[in-house]
Formats: structure tokens, sequence, C-alpha cells
């Protein structure tokens, strides 16, 4: 055993007239790890008691990580612990005599908490008691009738003073002023204190003096001691010499606590030997305290002691109740009895649950085991009232274990917690004890289950499909992706990118861009259909935990096209680049005679692409008639000499789309006799014949790329299919007599001494190779005779046709002609019915 003497000054110090100075004693018991303290009651907020952390070895650093404080079980606590030093405080003021009434020893007992490993020491602070109450008696007068008959010697007790300060400070001794008849004694009576005794010395006279007056003081063992007085008034009363005597010698009972108010503790009896008035008996409380008198009530003229309060078996188990029984005589004789009162204790109180230490949050990867909360479990109750059995309630993965203290109990996890299953859990404690009948307590307390990153960001969907109209505006977001995660907080805040690695389709995702935190797909720049018609790319997702989890999708996306480019004529094109053209043709051919086709090109597809032509102005409508699909002008009637000789057609090139898009061509006819028409395509031709010289270079490295095979093929082919028709030669070009203008369509030409044939679904005259167009074009210089005349560049294109129906029936019509077997029907990527030939040969039987 360790005594160390410790010495605390408040910061001010005020001082009443003496100086006052705080004594603290520690105590400390290496077997039992208690400290004790020493305090003196009264002393200000905020001095210091002791150092906890260096009486007990522990490392002030690591205090406030460990959660270091003093669990108490008052609601306002007396003490609190600095967790930067360990130093044990005092909290608010404390009151010796309200804390621990009639006690010789006043110690407070605490509990230090730490946790992280949990660690509890008990500590011990005894409040010494300071001088600061006055003694002071119950009545400020007192009256004492005393016959004149009593014999010297009869002693008269009074009541004593009371004075709440404990021990020394307590009352020690009574003083008596000076008189000839009384002396003092004093009767010591343990924790009830000491009683004041007055003593007849010498026989009263009442017609001497028929009263007296008497000054009684209490002083404590303060130094300098508190006094309090009560003046004491004796009446002499004529001869009543027998008191009031009690037929036991001994009187006890025994109550049940919580016993209602009225019900009957015992009765006592005193008799007088007297007669008359001096004989008749009263019986009333003699030096009793107030709590007693609180209690209990006493009959005057049966003696029953009755409940007058609710007694509490854990406040207070037993009384000593003094009785004091007075005879009527004109001098009354008084005599005291004590009575004990045992108070039994009953299951009247409930467990009360304290929660000493709380985990409100808890990590979903804890292992089984981990404490959550420290739960102190009493019962005030005594004996099997006061046994108590405690558990968790419900169907949670908490448990509750038992600790090497008394009623200290720890509450568990028993099985893997998982946040995303549940993320809360109300703990509830039962507490029952083993009385009849049984009373139980309960303490629900919240759990949070915390979040740990073990689940990664999940999209909507393993694919997305996005159709994404051409000519989108850039900048404003295209699509978006969401993807989710279970986890919170950062574990589920996502970010998205798009996964650039070494592939093909880096190309195409240079111009894309994610909002990392949304998901919006942004496009830096429009898309063109006619260039690029779909493409994908690869999104990852990535959460903000630590390791971070990711997972990735794959985007496809699909242009849409607009109807965004208008018509090109492509035919007939002036030297300058306007679509004007003049046509040459005999005045004697007849109804139905091919002065022209218009050719035309439009870079979309479907109906955007479908083009329909019509006679937007003509100087007659009798001599001209223009096909609304193949655009070719022929004549409705044969020409007579009234007419004009020169007529201006205008027609007006539109496709299908939703808005119409749409080009003007003009075509100037001018009627001739057959023998300069013929001689004015010759000049013609002659003239243009150099610049075809590039064409024709560039046209025989294009051929050069096809294979022999293939070109052999084809020459043979159309030879032999053009063996069988005859060519006009009145017109620029050698037309087949039998072809119906809708799909196939041919052209003879002449470069040289050589002559050509070129063959093609819908050819149209003049067109390019323009990307995205879905047409395979070969551009080949179309050359006559004679040098002065040439035609412009013949080119092959295939049409798509996005409506069934129409292309239903463009395919019927092919199937009409026996020359060449059906095709079969495609679809293309988008949907789109397509001519499809298996052969070449069926290619060239179908021109």
């Amino acid at each position: 055993m360790l005594n160390i003497q410790w010495f605390a000054e408040s910061n001010t110090i005020e001082w009443h007239g003496l100086a006052f100075v705080l004594a603290l004693t520690l105590i400390s018991d290496k077997a039992s790890g208690q400290l004790r303290y020493s305090i003196s009651e009264e002393i200000k907020e905020g001095t210091a008691v002791g150092n906890i952390a260096k009486d007990l070895g522990i490392d002030p650093n690591i205090l406030k990580a460990r959660g270091f404080r003093i669990v108490s079980g008052s609601t306002e606590p007396l003490f609190q612990v600095n967790q930067n030093d360990g130093i044990l405080y005092v909290n608010r003021n404390i009151d010796r005599e309200e804390i621990c009434q009639r006690t010789t020893v006043c110690l407070i007992n605490l509990k230090s908490v730490l946790e992280n490993p949990l660690e509890i020491h008990y500590v011990a602070v005894e409040v010494l008691d300071v001088n600061d109450h006055s003694p002071s008696f119950p009545e400020n007068n007192k009256r004492l009738e005393i016959s004149e008959s009593t014999s010297p010697g009869t002693r008269f007790q009074l009541h004593a003073a009371l004075d709440p300060d404990g021990g020394v400070n307590s009352v020690q001794q009574y003083k008596l002023n000076q008189n000839s008849h009384f002396r003092l004694e004093v009767k010591d009576r343990g924790k009830d204190g000491k009683v004041p005794i007055l003593q007849l010395q010498s026989p009263l006279d009442r017609e001497a003096s028929s009263s007296h007056k008497l000054l009684l003081t209490a002083m404590d063992g303060g130094k300098p001691p508190n006094t309090g007085s009560m003046e004491i008034v004796i009446d002499v009363l004529d001869v009543n010499d027998n008191a009031p005597v009690f037929t036991k010698d001994v009187y006890s009972a025994d109550i049940n606590e919580n016993s209602p108010i009225g019900t009957l503790v015992i009765r006592v009896n005193a008799t007088d030997l007297d007669e008359g008035l001096n004989g008749e008996v009263s019986y009333s409380f003699g030096n009793v305290n107030s709590k007693v008198r609180e209690m209990f009530d006493v009959d005057p003229s049966t003696g029953e002691i009755t409940v007058r309060g609710r007694l509490d078996y854990e406040v207070e188990d037993s009384y000593e109740i003094d009785i004091q029984a007075s005879d009527s005589g004109v001098v009354p004789f008084r005599t005291e009895k004590s009575v004990t009162v045992n108070v039994k204790d009953m299951n009247d109180n409930a467990p009360v649950i304290e929660v000493t230490s709380l985990s409100d949050r808890i990590s979903e990867d804890s292992r089984p085991g981990t404490t959550v909360a420290l739960l102190s479990i009493t019962d005030l109750d005594s004996g099997v009232n006061g046994k108590v059995i405690s558990s968790v309630n419900g169907d949670v993965p908490f448990t509750l274990t038992t600790s090497i203290q008394d009623n200290m109990y720890a509450v568990v996890t028993k099985s893997q917690l998982d946040r995303e299953d549940k993320a809360m859990y109300d703990v509830t404690v039962l507490a029952k004890d083993a009385g009849e009948p049984a009373l139980t307590s309960e303490k629900t307390f919240r759990v949070v289950v915390s979040d740990v990153n073990d689940n990664s960001p999940e999209f909507l969907m393993s694919r997305y499909h996005f159709y994404v109209t051409e000519n989108n505006p850039p900048g404003p977001p295209v699509f978006s992706l969401f993807a989710s995660d279970r986890d919170e907080g950062d574990n589920a805040r996502i970010s998205y990118h798009i996964l650039r690695d070494g592939s093909e389709y880096n190309k195409v995702t240079s111009f894309l861009n994610i909002n990392s935190e949304n998901g919006h797909v942004i496009a830096l720049k429009s898309f063109d259909f006619e260039t690029l018609k779909t493409f994908q790319f690869h999104v990852v997702a990535s959460d903000s935990g630590t390791p971070s989890l990711s997972s990735n999708v794959t985007v496809n996306v699909f242009i849409l096209d607009q109807n965004d480019n208008a018509p090109v004529i492509l035919y007939p094109v002036s030297s300058n680049g306007s679509a004007e053209g003049v046509e040459e043709i005999p005045r004697n051919v007849n109804a139905g005679h091919l002065v022209t086709k218009v050719r035309a090109y439009d870079a979309d597809i479907g109906y955007n692409g479908w083009l329909l032509f019509s006679l937007q102005e003509v100087t007659d409508h009798s001599l001209f008639g223009l096909d609304r699909y193949t655009g070719q002008i022929r004549t409705l009637r044969s020409f007579t000499e009234t007419d004009e000789a020169e007529h201006k057609l205008i027609i007006l090139v539109k496709d299908n789309g939703n808005v119409s898009l749409s080009a003007t061509a003009t075509v100037i006819v001018k009627l001739v006799e057959p023998k300069e028409a013929f001689a004015a395509s010759d000049v013609k031709s002659s003239t243009k014949a150099d610049e075809d010289n590039n064409v024709t270079f560039y046209l025989m490295i294009t051929l050069g790329s096809v294979s022999a095979l293939f070109l052999i093929s084809i020459v043979v082919l159309i030879s032999m299919q053009c063996s069988k028709s005859s060519p006009d030669y009145t017109s620029k070009y050698l037309q087949e007599t039998n072809y119906d203008g809708t799909l196939c369509h041919s052209i003879q030409y002449r470069s040289g001494d050589k002559r050509y044939m070129l063959v093609g679904p819908r050819m149209s005259i003049g067109s390019t190779i323009v990307p995205g167009s879905h047409a395979n074009t070969l551009v080949l210089p179309d050359r006559r005779r004679t040098s002065e005349e040439t035609t412009p560049p013949i080119y092959l294109s295939w049409y798509t046709y996005l409506d069934q129906n129409k292309s239903k029936n463009i395919l019927d019509k092919m199937s009409t002609n026996n020359r060449f077997p059906p095709p079969k029907t495609g679809t293309s990527q988008h949907g789109v019915m397509l001519p499809v030939w298996s052969s070449v040969t069926e290619l060239i039987f179908c021109c």
C-alpha cells in the first residue's frame, strides 16, 4: 500500500475568516487497481483532484485517442477528467451533506474507462467535511413543566441540536448557563449524535420561583466552533409523582417497503399509576429526525405507529423511532421508548441499464467478437430480487458477454456484417430480475454499419446502343450512361472515363468526351453519316474507394442520316460548272425519241437520297415529256414546221426527305436538220478531244486494277448482248431500244477506232465517287470517231431504296425482263432492301 499526499489549490481562493486548504490523499492498491483521493466539500469547480494517468502509469499522449473518460451514475457528473493530461477535476459544487446524509465516511466511487483495448480503473474520492453549518435546535424556545415535588437528580431529556456537518464538525458539546437548580449532562447516542439531558440538582420551590429560564448552547468541533442556542423555560407545577411506564422493554416491527399510507406498523402501550388527568397517557415522537416524521405518524391516544410516507428499502432499511409517553398531570411525566422498524425488501425496482461506452459506427468488415458497447446493468433490490439475467433481444448479429467486473457487460458482434444487406441496427438489450413477479427493463441503441469498398460499379445494361442523328451540334451531350454502386459515400461516388487504348477506335473516341461526374457523353464535333455510320467504344466507371473498383461497358453508336445534302446535277453541266446544257436533235425524230437524260446524285440514303424529276418550266408542254424517276426527256410528238427551233426546259430535281431539298437543271433543245445534227456532233467531239485525254489516262489506271478475267468476261458478254441490238446513231448516245429506264442501263460509245459499252444498274451520267454514297462508280470517257465532239463522263451508280414496297415493285419490273434472272433481295446494316446478284453473269444479263 502506497500513500501519497497531494495538495491542490484553486486558481482563485476566497477567504472568509479562514484559509481554505484542499488536502488530497491518494491511496494506490496495486492488487486491486483502485485509486483513492480525498477532497474537502465546497471546493471550487475546476479544482484538481489528482492525476489519474500518472498514478496509474498511463501515457498521457494516448488518453484522447483511447477515449479516456469518467463514468458515473449521476445525471450531472461531479467530476470530469482532462483527456490531455489525465488530471481529475471537480465539475460542480460538492455538498457533503447533500451527497452523504448521516454517513461517517462520504465516499464517491468512479470508473475511468480506456478503450481500444478496454481498460476500467476504479477511483474512490472521499469528500471531507467542512464546518459550513452551525448547530440548530428544532425550536428556539423550549418550555418545561416540572413539579415541585420532583426529586433532585431527575433528568429531562432535551431535543438535540442538529448540525448537517459530520465528524468533528458536528455537535460536540452543550453548555448551560449558570443556575442553582439544574446541571447539564450529554448522552452520546452513536449515529444519532449527542443528546443534552437536563438534570435537577436541587429541589424546586414553586412558591419561591414559579419558573426558571435557562439558555442551552450547542457547539460543534470546528475551529473556530459554530454555535446555536435554545431558551428553556421551566414552569414549576404541582405534584404529579408517577411517570408513564411502557409495558415492554423492547419494541420492534417489520414492514414491507411501499406499504400503503396508513398501514399499522406497531402499537406501543404505557401505563401511569396516577389517577385522573395525572394518569391519562398520550403518545408523541421523542427525539427523532425529520425523516422519521416524514415516514411515520403516531396516534396520541392509542400509541399506534402508522405509515405516513413512501417506504423504500433501497433508501433506508431500518428506522429507530423514539416514542414519548406523557401523562396528563398538571406537571406531566414523560417516558421515552425506542422502537425499531425494519423495512423488508420487495421487488419494486426494475433493472437499470446504463450505456457506459458506445461505438455507434462499426465497419462492415469487422470480425465476429468486435465490441460495440459496454453496459452497466444494476438492480437496486437485494437478494433474489436483485439478481439480473440479461440478453440481446431480436434477430440481430450481436450478443451479450459478461465482464470480469460485476454488473458490466459487453455487446459484441456474433457474425459477419454486410452494410449492403442492412446498414443500421437497433440493438435492444433486455434485463430481467429473478423476483416475483419479475421486472424487466430494456435499452435500445442504434449501431450504424460503416461502408467498406467491396462492390464495383454496375451499369444498367451490359451493352449500350445509341442512335445519334448526324449534324449534331458540338458541345451538348448526345447521350448518357449511368452506373450505380451499392456502397455509399466515396465508395459509391462514381467517375467515368472513356477507355482509350491502342485500338482503331481511338480515332473516333478522340472527338468524344465524357463528363466524369454524370456520364454525359459529349461530341466535340458533328457526326456525318456519309463519312461515319457506326462506331464502338468502351466506358469505364470507377468508384472513389480505396482501393478503387471499376467496371466497363461497350457502347455502340449508330449515326442516323438526315436530309442534309441537296441533289447535285451531274448532267448537263456546262464548262463554267452551271447545270446547263444544249441538246441538238433532228426535226424528223418520231414521238418517244430520247432527247437526253438529266443525271443527278444525292449523298443521302433512303428517301433522303431518292430523287424525283419534274418539269418546272417548258416552252411547249406538248413537245417534251420527263420521266420522273429516270430523268429521261423524250419527245411527245413529231415536230412540225411551225414549231420553234429552240426550246428551253428547266428540270427540278428534288429528294424525298421530310424537308425536301432540290436543284434545277436547264436544257436547251435545238431542232436542226438531220445532216447538220450529225456534223455538229463531230465538231464538238473534236474540240474536246484533248481534255478527254487526261480522263482516259485515269480511266486506264482504274481499269488496270480490275481483274483480267473480270474484264474479259464483261467484254465478251457485252459484245454478245450488244450484237442483238442495233444502235441509233441519230443521237449522241447509242441507246438500246428495249431499255425501260428503271434500274438497268447500258451506254455504247466510241473511243478512237474502238467501241465500248458500259453497263450498270441505274447509271447516272456525270456521277462521281462520293464517300458514304454506297455507289460503285466508274469514270469512263465516251469518245466518238470524230475528234470534234466528245460526251461528258459516264458514271455507274448503285442506288439504295429504303421503302420495301417500292423496292419490291422495282424488283418485280426487273423480273419481267426475260433477258436476265431475277435478283435476290438482301438487307443492309440499316435494314435497307438492296438488289443482289450472285454473279457477274447475272449482272451482265440484267443489263
